[in-house]
C-alpha cells in the first residue's frame, strides 16, 4: 500500500466520496444488517466503555438466556450481572437493561415498533429519553433496526473524522455527526459508519496510527502527525 502524496480535493463532499471508494477497496463490509430493535438497544448498552470483543462475549452470554423485553424486565439482577460481566461496568449495565425492559413493557406494550414508526427526529428523541440510551445508541437502533440513513458516531468515527479534517479536535460526538453526516451521500451513511470503524481499528489508532500503510493517507491532512 505505502505512503502516497496528499491529494488536494477542494470539495469536501467529493473527498468523502473518494474516501468511501478507497475504503471499500480495502475493507469488505456489507450493508448494515437489520437487527431486532430491542436487541440492538441491548447491544449498544453493552458496548459502552468496552471493545467489540468484550461486547460480543457479553451479548452472546446474555441472549442465550434473555431475548425479549419481558425477559429483561423480570430478570434476576445478579444473573444479569454474571452474564454481562465481560462487558465491564456490569452492575450499572444490568440495572439499565432491566429498566429498559420494564419501560418497554409498561409504556410501549412490550415493543419498540410504535416509537420507530415515527419520524426520524421524533423516534430519536424518544429513544434518547430512555435510560442508558445516548446519541450513538439511538442512532444505532435507527440504522441497524430500522434501516434509517443515519451515522452513529463512536470513538473510532470521532477520531478518524477529526484527523481527516471534517471536524474540529474539540468537537463532541454530536458536533462530529452534524458536520460529517451532510457530507456523506444519501444511503451511504451506514456504510461509512462501518468503514470508518474498520479504519480506526486497523490504521487510524488512538496512540499509534499507522499512517504509512493507511489506504487513504493521500486524503488525510493529519498524515504523519505524532499522537
Amino acid at each position: 500500500m505505502g505512503d502516497k502524496s496528499f491529494k488536494v480535493i477542494s470539495d469536501e463532499k467529493s473527498r468523502v466520496r473518494e474516501i468511501i471508494k478507497e475504503l471499500e477497496a480495502e475493507f469488505q463490509v456489507n450493508s448494515p444488517p437489520r437487527d431486532h430493535p430491542f436487541l440492538t438497544l441491548v447491544r449498544t448498552v453493552l458496548s459502552q466503555n468496552t471493545n467489540s470483543r468484550n461486547t460480543e462475549r457479553a451479548y452472546d452470554n446474555l441472549t442465550s438466556e434473555y431475548t425479549s423485553p419481558k425477559d429483561f424486565a423480570e430478570a434476576d439482577i445478579e444473573e444479569l450481572e454474571n452474564l454481562i460481566r465481560p462487558a465491564g461496568l456490569y452492575r450499572s449495565k444490568a440495572r439499565t437493561l432491566r429498566k429498559l425492559g420494564r419501560i418497554i413493557i409498561d409504556e410501549h406494550e412490550g415493543y419498540l415498533k410504535e416509537v420507530l414508526k415515527k419520524s426520524q427526529n421524533k423516534a430519536r428523541k424518544e429513544l434518547l429519553e430512555m435510560p442508558g440510551v445516548g446519541p450513538k445508541s439511538a442512532d444505532c437502533v435507527l440504522l441497524f433496526a430500522c434501516g434509517r440513513d443515519v451515522l452513529p458516531v463512536d470513538t473510532h468515527i470521532s477520531r478518524t473524522t477529526k484527523r481527516l479534517g471534517f471536524a474540529d479536535l474539540d468537537d463532541d460526538p454530536e458536533e462530529v455527526k452534524e458536520k460529517l453526516e451532510p457530507l456523506v451521500p444519501k444511503g451511504e451513511r451506514g456504510k461509512i459508519h462501518l468503514l470508518l470503524i474498520e479504519l480506526g481499528r486497523e490504521y487510524c489508532k488512538a496512540l499509534a496510527p499507522v499512517c504509512g500503510e493507511c489506504p487513504i493517507n493521500n486524503l488525510c491532512p493529519q498524515k504523519g502527525k505524532r499522537y
